[in-house]
Formats: C-alpha cells, sequence, structure tokens
C-alpha cells in the first residue's frame, strides 16, 4: 500500500496504470524458450539436503553473527532468510549442530516443494516440462522439439 500511495503522489497514476503500459525492454527483439524443470522430489531433496550442510559448513555461521551483531529488525527479509532462525539458535546455544541441520535442511526442503509447485500451476500449460537432471543445451532442444 506504502508503494502504491508513493507512486500515485509521485507520478499522478496509479501503479495499475504503470504495469499497463509495455514500453522498452528487449521482448521484442529476442525469442525465448522457457523450460520448466521439475526433477524427481527425492533427487531434489537430497539436493537441498547437501546445499544446506555445505552453507553450514562454509561461512553461513559466520554470515548469521555478521547479521546478528548489526541488531537488525527480526522482521526485516535478511533475518528471516532460510537458516538464519535456526543458526541464531545455534549461536545462542540453543540447538545444536545437527538439529540445525536437520532444521535448516527441512525449511529449505519445504521451499523447494513451495517453488516446485508454483512452476507447476502457474506457468503456461504450453511451456515444456521436464524432470531432466542434466539438462544441457542439446538436452533442451531435444526437449523442446517434443512440443
Amino acid at each position: 500500500m506504502a508503494r502504491a500511495l508513493e507512486v500515485i503522489r509521485s507520478t499522478g497514476r496509479p501503479l495499475s496504470d504503470w504495469q499497463l503500459q509495455r514500453v522498452g525492454g528487449i521482448a521484442d527483439l529476442i525469442q525465448l524458450h522457457p523450460l520448466i524443470l521439475l526433477p524427481d522430489r527425492p533427487w531434489l531433496y537430497e539436493r537441498c539436503d547437501r546445499r544446506f550442510a555445505a552453507m553450514l559448513d562454509h561461512g553461513a555461521v559466520a554470515e548469521v553473527e555478521a547479521l546478528l551483531a548489526r541488531r537488525l529488525d527480526p522482521d526485516l527479509p535478511v533475518m528471516r532468510a532460510i537458516g538464519v532462525s535456526e543458526i541464531s539458535a545455534l549461536i545462542r546455544g540453543e540447538l545444536t549442530r545437527d538439529e540445525v541441520l536437520a532444521r535448516g535442511a527441512q525449511a529449505t526442503r519445504n521451499y523447494a516443494k513451495r517453488q516446485y509447485t508454483w512452476f507447476r500451476r502457474q506457468s503456461d500449460d504450453a511451456w515444456p516440462r521436464t524432470n531432466a537432471l542434466n539438462c544441457d543445451s542439446m538436452t533442451y532442444f531435444e526437449i523442446l522439439l517434443q512440443f
């Protein structure tokens, strides 16, 4: 609401007017070929688990310590990022590393599931979908040729 009011006050036009106006950009200069990647969930979730563990092993704790040192508002998006609350609890001694790994990995999987569902349901039905795990440019074109 605040942003919408700011736009009206600054320009005299509502945000919806600006959103309807389609000028600029490169859309008429390029041709897009969308592809929705929907890998098998067990594979995806295993990758999520490894990703969070790697983050924890390679600097996430120091990054969260730096955030906490700044005494930022807990409602800021950066303070609500995946893993921040779990790692903060580790720093405060409220959770063990194994608990942080389990909770952070679960939060990552939950986010991946929401993205997966969004792409599956919200994107255009005409967009090709694949569960290919290794999708290089040749695989991409082979998939497109099926549609």
